[in-house]
């Protein structure tokens, strides 16, 4: 059975928009035995916060879940070098330019190369980044919010 990470910006939507923390919320209920977390998706969402309240809000709302069902997954080394991997087949393909990507591009790397790894698809409204990493990553998964079972 196909286990789920969800990205980012998915999350960001769900706090600006009552129709997609719905559409979130549903896809959740549905998927609650799929889902995972990845680490780096924990980080991106905590360092919107404003302030320490917020980053509470935040962690209580997005992350902690995740963490009391143990379902956070945090890149191994090899992820980590996979996704330093992804960047320079990039380069020498002429797909990006050397150091003229953003960090959330390389976060993004990270978590292609690490859903790989374990076998996650991403669940993401971000196809421009993630067809990119997908020319030269094979194996990696990712849908358009929401699939269904």
């Amino acid at each position: 059975m196909t286990k789920y990470v969800v990205d980012t910006n998915l999350y960001v939507d769900a706090t600006r928009s009552p129709h997609w923390n719905q559409a979130l919320a549903g896809f959740q209920r549905r998927f609650a035995p799929l889902l995972h977390q990845h680490s780096t998706v924990a980080q991106e969402i905590l360092s919107g916060a404003r302030d320490r309240a917020g980053y509470r809000a935040l962690y209580d709302r997005w992350v902690a879940p995740f963490e009391q069902l143990d379902r956070v997954y945090t890149p191994t080394h090899a992820s980590w070098k996979r996704a330093a991997l992804i960047v320079t087949r990039l380069v020498e393909k002429g797909r990006v330019s050397p150091g003229a990507f953003a960090r959330s591009f390389l976060n993004d790397c990270l978590i292609a190369a690490s859903a790989r790894d374990e076998g996650f698809t991403l669940v993401t409204r971000n196809l421009r980044d993630f067809d990119l990493v997908s020319e030269v990553e094979p194996g990696f998964r990712f849908v358009e919010p929401w699939p269904e079972r």
